[in-house]
């Protein structure tokens, strides 16, 4: 099971380094210990043997003869032997009947002697020599003893150092326990933000990032709630309106139920545009944005979409036609664009009385491609054309025209790609759309929320 916890692999890190770090030092303390054993009990055989050679001195001379050999016993083996030694290498006294290693030369020596290894001090005097030797297994049992009292701190060491360094991690991870619970007390109703007073420095930046979120967040909430509330005011009316006039069309009489069922009809279609221009809108929220950008021909487009509208505009008596139109390359979300171009046409027909000349065009200017829709109608104030880009805003809202989404729903598409919607005079009267939108070498980053 992977360890997915910022404690648990922080106590597993410096537990085990603990660990590690423990293991070395025991390792070169034993090491460091055992030469400094080895050196004290050196000492020890060279005070042995100048004890012995000062014993020697003292006696008095004897004829030298050699000692009689007796079997070596175990027990023996975990002695101390002592010997003296003529200088012309008989054997005068051993502490131990003919027991001990051969003479070596002076100094320390490890020799092997009946099977064991042996630690022997060799010393010279005028009159003999003197040595003394003890078995490498009894110096190694003698040390072994002491090891218990060796690992006893490293064992304390071990236990103190895991449970400050579990202490340590918990009242480390303590900032980021308590924004935890910060963010679980947040209320989606009114997200506050993060007190970021007193944080460490590197979770001071984590608390920062998630304020920016939580303020988008609380952006996007209370844009949706707006959304919302204007929808349904503004769905409210054509189907009260609908309501009624299916209410008329119940209670008119024969001849007059053409008469009730068109204003049916034109209820309906003014209830339907306005939902599906308000689905349009949702489409454009950041949320629910999944545009599929793709390279494609901005001048088929616009052909195809004046071809669409043709037959209306035939029937309102109305003239439109795409006057000029450059080959222009973007990347862009088709249908996006799509509904943006069906939009502007849209609205020409729609909010102009009676027939009226409408030209589509598109020219390149720089590294942005124009896109231009002008109609010789009735126009727009220059004080309100800022206020027609905004959601639900109708100038004549009495006329029963439109639903004030039109323009809105073309800033937002224009915006997601990186371009701007401006309103002007037509040059024969009236009001132009102009819509500049980068090419596809020219494009910026796509808009984020």
């Amino acid at each position: 099971m992977k360890l997915r916890s910022i404690r648990s692999r922080l106590l597993l890190w410096l537990i085990s380094s603990v660990l590690i770090t423990t293991l070395v030092v025991g390792y070169l303390t034993a090491r460091l210990t055992w030469s400094g054993f080895n050196n004290v009990r050196n000492m020890g055989l060279e005070q042995i043997a100048q004890t012995v050679m000062r014993h020697d001195e003292a006696a008095p001379a004897q004829p030298s003869a050699p000692l009689p050999s007796t079997a070596l016993a175990d027990d023996d083996l975990d002695q101390f032997v002592s010997q003296i030694w003529e200088h012309s290498g008989q054997l005068v006294y051993s502490s131990l009947a003919d027991i001990g290693p051969p003479l070596q030369s002076p100094g320390h020596h490890i020799v092997t002697w009946q099977g064991q290894s042996w630690r022997v001090y060799t010393q010279a005097h005028d009159r003999r020599i003197v040595q003394v030797a003890v078995t490498t297994k009894i110096r190694r049992q003698h040390f072994y003893s002491l090891t218990p009292w060796l690992l006893v701190p490293l064992v304390l060491l071990v236990l103190v150092l895991a449970v400050l360094t579990s202490t340590g991690v918990d009242r480390v991870l303590l900032p980021l326990e308590q924004l935890r619970s910060d963010i679980a007390r947040s209320n989606p109703e009114g997200l506050q933000p993060i007190d970021t007073s007193g944080l460490p420095a590197e979770v001071a930046p984590l608390a920062d990032t998630l304020n920016q979120l939580l303020a988008r967040i609380e952006h996007m909430l209370n844009h949706q709630r707006r959304f919302l509330a204007d929808a349904a005011h503004e769905l409210n009316t054509p189907l009260a309106v609908v309501k009624l006039q299916a209410q008329l069309v119940r209670r008119a009489k024969p001849g007059e139920w053409d008469i009730a069922l068109d204003q049916l009809d034109a209820g309906i279609e003014r209830a339907s545009r306005l939902s599906f221009q308000l689905l349009q809108l949702a489409r454009l929220e950041p949320e629910g944005q999944t545009a599929q950008l793709q390279a494609l021909r901005l001048d088929d487009l616009l052909r195809e979409a004046v071809a669409g509208f043709s037959a209306r505009a035939e029937q309102q008596g109305s003239d439109l036609g795409l006057v000029h139109a450059d080959p222009v390359v973007l990347i862009g979300d088709p249908h996006a664009l799509r509904t943006l171009v069906d939009n502007l046409i849209g609205n020409a027909l729609t909010h102009n009385p009676g027939p009226v000349r409408i030209d589509v065009g598109l020219h390149t200017e720089g590294a942005h491609a124009v896109l231009e829709v002008s109609d010789n109608g009735s126009g727009i104030a220059p004080e309100d054309r800022a206020r027609v880009l905004e959601r639900f805003v109708r100038l004549s809202p009495g006329d029963g025209k439109g639903s004030g989404l039109g323009l809105s729903i073309v800033g937002e598409i224009a915006a997601l790609h990186g371009g701007t919607v401006a309103l002007d005079d037509a040059p024969g009267g009236g009001l132009t759309v102009r819509v500049r939108l980068p090419l596809a070498e020219a494009r910026p980053a796509p808009r984020t929320a």
